[in-house]
């Protein structure tokens, strides 16, 4: 079982998009997966069709109550499953405050469900918050998405603190398995000179044993697109909703990279070949060209 914790404390960012399209592209390939949505924004639930309060007890009883995994988790497509969210896990964190060993409560529920699944997927808040701390000790590997802007790099340096802080006091096993980019425009010079500033940033802290040592910046690139932005108001992953299109492409393309494959006939970067969203072939442009 491979459990990601799919986490940025920036908003915006691509993140529960990812989660979610991800897991469906996974689940597609044929592989038991199933998504936690640790947001109390609940926008993963929502994403798979799944209405908050309406669909049956939450993680928030999972956190709180002790309740066992298997009685919150919901099939939404064949081999895709999910454990959905609620309002009321923002107040997780207070109800939680002062029992002992809050941060691994995930964990154990994981290590205790029936199921077996090849992958889990945790779409985690734009916080680092004790839901967040949950999903970092019970995960053993961290996806990050990233906007290609330099905004977007700032925090990343906090982020990979913080990771390292629980690998070293409660998660030996867990380390960054890589930055996704999304809503990238290959357009623009911007977006070259962001990929190249990660990979200095990564090749100047790659000193073992650092969790982070054997990161990488994801060749795939989610570019932008309409039908990506759409599927979450009808409850479909980008699959059900636009197969054909970039979106489902990309999304494709790096569950294909996630699992050490080379990605076939699909955009991966600057200089590749590109589909456009109807399906027609383009040339895409360098990074670096204006």
């Amino acid at each position: 079982m491979r459990r990601i914790a799919v986490l940025n404390q920036k908003g915006g960012v691509g993140k529960t998009t990812s989660t979610v399209n991800l897991a469906a592209a996974l689940a597609a390939e044929g592989h038991r997966t199933l998504v936690l949505d640790l947001d109390p924004q609940a926008h993963a639930t929502l994403h798979l069709g799944l209405l908050p309060g309406r669909s049956g007890p939450s993680l928030y009883d999972v956190l709180t109550q002790g309740m066992p995994l298997e009685e919150v988790r919901r099939e939404v497509a064949p081999n895709l499953y999910i454990c959905g969210s609620h309002i009321d896990l923002a107040g997780a964190e207070l109800e939680l405050i002062n029992m002992v060993g809050r941060e691994t409560i995930l964990r154990d529920q994981l290590e205790a469900d029936t199921e077996s699944f090849d992958y889990v997927l945790m779409d985690c808040p734009p916080s680092l918050s004790i839901l967040t701390l949950n999903a970092l000790c019970a995960a053993k590997e961290v996806l990050i998405p990233l906007q290609a802007h330099f905004l977007a790099l700032h925090g990343l340096s906090k982020l990979l603190e913080t990771i390292n802080l629980v690998a070293r006091r409660v998660n030996r096993e867990l380390r960054v398995a890589g930055v996704l980019l999304c809503l990238y425009d290959a357009g623009t010079r911007l977006g070259g000179e962001v990929i190249e500033d990660l990979d200095r940033f990564f090749d100047g802290r790659r000193s073992p044993p650092m969790p982070w040592s054997d990161a990488q910046v994801y060749r795939t690139r989610i570019r932008r697109n309409i039908r990506l932005a759409e599927c979450p108001s009808f409850g479909q992953s980008i699959f059900q909703y636009a197969p054909s299109s970039r979106g489902a492409e990309d999304y494709a393309s790096l569950a294909a990279e996630l699992q050490g494959r080379q990605p076939a006939s699909l955009w991966i970067g600057s200089g590749a070949r590109a589909h456009g969203s109807d399906g027609a072939h383009e040339e895409a442009p360098t990074a670096r060209s204006a």
